[in-house]
C-alpha cells in the first residue's frame, strides 16, 4: 500500500471510537509476535507534562548512544511525529510497509467481531516499528486514562513516569482528580518503578502509595531541594540538580518539576544498566525539542504557540505570561468542544487585550462565535474570525512591535497556525 492508503486505513479506525479494555490490543499484538515484549519501555502517565517528559527522556538516551523509539500523542504538524527514532520520524513508506504487515491481522479481528480502534492501531504500529529497528528503549506516552489505554498492553516497563495530574477527559475518566488518578495507576505493575511528579493535587500521592504497595512496586519522588534555578527567560531555564548544571529550553517553573520527573528516571534506568553520562544528560536536556509548547515563533514581535487544551495547561500558560511576557499581550484562541474552554479562558483571558476566536479544522472544535461569546467574559475585547488566516489578520492588526501575539488552545489550531505565522512573521 502507499502512504497515503495506510493513513486512510488508519483514520478508517475512527468510527470505533474509544472502548475500554486491552483485549484488542492484546490479540492484535499477540497475532504479530508480540512486539512489545522485546522492548525495554519506558511507560509515560499523566495529565500534563508527558510530552516534555517523554522528549528529555528520548533526547538523554540518543545522547548515549541508544537507538531510542519515542511514541507520543497528539502530533502537530505531522501524523509521522507519533513515531519517532532518535529524533527522526518514521519514513512515509516505511509506515506504509508496517502497516502492509499489521492491516490483515486487523481485517482477520474484524471478521471475528473484535474491532481495533485507531489509537490501538497506531499502539500498534509503534511497538512493532521499534522491535523491528531493534530500538535499545522505547519511551511510550499514554494516550488517555491509563489502565485501560492501548499502551498499558507492555509488561512491567523499566521505570514509569507518572506527571502531574489534574482534570481532563473527564467524560471518559471521571469528574475530581481522584477518580482520575486511580484510572491512571493502573499503569504501575509488579515490581515495577515508578516516579511521581512532586507536586500534585490531595489525594493523588495517596492513591499512587496505595497502588504501588497493592503492586509490590517501588515509589520515587524527586527531591526538589536539590533544585536551584540559576536564571529564567523566555529562552528556557538554567539550572542546577545535585550540583549539575542544565538547561532546558522549555518555559515554566513546573518544566523544571519535569525535569526533576526525567531525572530520577534516569537514576532508574542507570540502576537498570544503562550506561547514562552526566554530560548526555546535559546535551540531551539542551538539544530537546517540542513543537507548540511554548514555542518560540518570533521575537519581534513576540509570537507564543501553546497547544496546551485543559485547565492545567491553562494556568502554566498563564503563569508563564505573567513571568516572562510583562507587555500587551493579543490572542488567537481555539479550542474543542469537549474541553471546559470557559476554565481555561477564566485563567488566561483577563491578560489578553484582545481575543480572536477561531474555529479548527476538526469535527470536535468549539464554534467560532461561542468561543468569542465566552471570551467576552474575561477579555475587554473579544471577536470571532471565519479562518486562521482571517484570524491572523485580526490579530495583527492590533499588534505592535512590543507587543505580543500568543496563539493557544489547542494542538488542532497550533498545527494550522504555525506555518502560516512563520510565513507572516520575521524576527
Amino acid at each position: 500500500m502507499t502512504y497515503q492508503d495506510a493513513l486512510e486505513k488508519i483514520n478508517s479506525r475512527l468510527l470505533f471510537g474509544m472502548q475500554p479494555g486491552l483485549e484488542r490490543i492484546e490479540a492484535l499484538l499477540h497475532r504479530l509476535g508480540d512486539p512489545h515484549k522485546a522492548l525495554r519501555c519506558v511507560h509515560v502517565c499523566g495529565t500534563n507534562g508527558k510530552g516534555t517528559t517523554c522528549t528529555l527522556t528520548a533526547s538523554v538516551l540518543r545522547e548515549c548512544g541508544y537507538k531510542v523509539g519515542k511514541n507520543t500523542s497528539p502530533y502537530v504538524l505531522d501524523f509521522r511525529e507519533r513515531f519517532q527514532i532518535n529524533g527522526e520520524m518514521i519514513p512515509p513508506m516505511e509506515l506504509a510497509r508496517v502497516m502492509d504487515q499489521i492491516w490483515p491481522v486487523v481485517e482477520e479481528l474484524d471478521q471475528e467481531g473484535c474491532r481495533v480502534s485507531e489509537f490501538e492501531l497506531v499502539t500498534a504500529v509503534a511497538f512493532v516499528w521499534f522491535a523491528a529497528q531493534r530500538c535499545d528503549a522505547a519511551v511510550m506516552e499514554v494516550g488517555m486514562g491509563g489502565a485501560y489505554d492501548a499502551t498499558n498492553v507492555i509488561p512491567t516497563p523499566e521505570a514509569v513516569a507518572i506527571t502531574s495530574i489534574s482534570l481532563d477527559h473527564t467524560a471518559w475518566l471521571g469528574d475530581t482528580v481522584e477518580q482520575i488518578a486511580r484510572e491512571k495507576s493502573g499503569v504501575i505493575k509488579p515490581g515495577g518503578r515508578v516516579v511521581l511528579y512532586p507536586e500534585q493535587q490531595p489525594g493523588v500521592r495517596e492513591i499512587m502509595e496505595s497502588a504501588c504497595q497493592s503492586q509490590g512496586a517501588q515509589l520515587r519522588l524527586p527531591d526538589l531541594s536539590q533544585l536551584q534555578v540559576l536564571e529564567e527567560s523566555i529562552e528556557g531555564t538554567d539550572f542546577t540538580a545535585d550540583g549539575l548544571r542544565l538547561h532546558t529550553p522549555f518555559l515554566g517553573a513546573h518544566q523544571v518539576k519535569n525535569a526533576a520527573v526525567v531525572l530520577e528516571v534516569l537514576k532508574v534506568l542507570r540502576e537498570r544498566g544503562f550506561a547514562i553520562p552526566d554530560q548526555a544528560i546535559q546535551a540531551g536536556f539542551a538539544k530537546a525539542f517540542l513543537p507548540a509548547r511554548m514555542e518560540i515563533l518570533s521575537r519581534r514581535p513576540l509570537c507564543l504557540l501553546d497547544g496546551g487544551h485543559n485547565p492545567g495547561c491553562a494556568q502554566a500558560l498563564r503563569e508563564a505570561l505573567e513571568r516572562y511576557v510583562p507587555g500587551r499581550k493579543v490572542a488567537v484562541v481555539g479550542m474543542m468542544a469537549d474541553k471546559d474552554s470557559a476554565a481555561a479562558l477564566e485563567t488566561v483571558g483577563p491578560l489578553f487585550a484582545k481575543v480572536v476566536a477561531v474555529r479548527p479544522d476538526n469535527p470536535r472544535a468549539l464554534d467560532a462565535e461561542a468561543l468569542a461569546q465566552t471570551a467576552a467574559r474575561f477579555c475587554p475585547r473579544a471577536v470571532a474570525a471565519a479562518s486562521c488566516a482571517q484570524a491572523l489578520d485580526l490579530a495583527l492588526e492590533d499588534l505592535g512591535p512590543d507587543d505580543a501575539l500568543i496563539v493557544c488552545g489547542s494542538f488542532y489550531l497550533a498545527g494550522e497556525m504555525r506555518d502560516l505565522l512563520r510565513e507572516r512573521l520575521e524576527g
